[in-house]
């Protein structure tokens, strides 16, 4: 993991609990969303809908409210994602209308994570 990841993950560590899989199989992406089917499982898609950082912010608020335990989000490869994992996963969010690396992509997504909760604590950082 790199160390813009390592920072943000243990920043988001200190609102909830917090954890970075790399599954580089379809197959294995799939059987782990199953085993616990009430998770909230979100692809990253270029297709996805696309927030502001307010806007994921209230997103994750609300998803927190449902009373929402766990949400995974799933990066794809170059390859995109297995077509039973699109079927399997309905929610689609994308970061940019640009392609990105999963590794670029992952510091990405756990900013606006980071800055989501900030914003729902009310703290200075997304300023």
């Amino acid at each position: 993991m790199n160390r813009a990841l390592e920072d943000y993950v243990k920043r988001i560590g200190r609102a909830c609990p917090i954890e970075v899989a790399e599954v580089r199989d379809g197959e294995a992406a799939i059987k782990r969303l199953e085993v616990d089917r009430r998770a909230t499982a979100v692809l990253l898609d270029a297709g996805g809908k696309m927030f502001d950082s307010g806007a994921f912010a209230k997103w994750l608020g609300e998803q927190r409210d449902l009373g929402t335990r766990e949400i995974v989000f799933v990066c794809g490869d170059a390859d995109g994602f297995p077509d039973k994992l699109r079927e399997r996963v309905k929610q689609k969010i994308s970061l940019s209308a640009m392609t990105y690396s999963h590794e670029l992509a992952r510091v990405m997504l756990a900013e606006q994570i980071y800055r989501a909760f900030a914003i729902l604590s009310g703290s200075p950082y997304p300023r």
